[in-house]
């Protein structure tokens, strides 16, 4: 499968002032533009991001939280 179609299905949640990233799926781009999703969980709260696949070795050394560990929603907002 080509990779460029593969994408990450995400739930974020806030507690207090921290944003967790839960992985919570994938999703795959149709030759028509539709999207396929499919959820290994059912989030019942927060916020639903589908992000591209990204590589464990190109994503080394890097967190969804950002580096700063403070979830910067500049770095990862789609």
């Amino acid at each position: 499968m080509d990779q460029s179609r593969l994408k990450v299905c995400y739930v974020i949640t806030q507690r207090g002032e921290k944003k967790y990233w839960n992985r919570v799926g994938v999703a795959f781009l149709n030759s028509d533009g539709s999207i396929n999703v499919k959820l290994e969980s059912l989030p019942v709260a927060g916020d639903f991001q589908i992000r591209d696949y990204v590589p464990r070795e190109e994503n080394a050394g890097t967190s969804l939280r950002g580096r700063n560990g403070q979830g910067d929603d500049e770095a990862y907002a789609a």
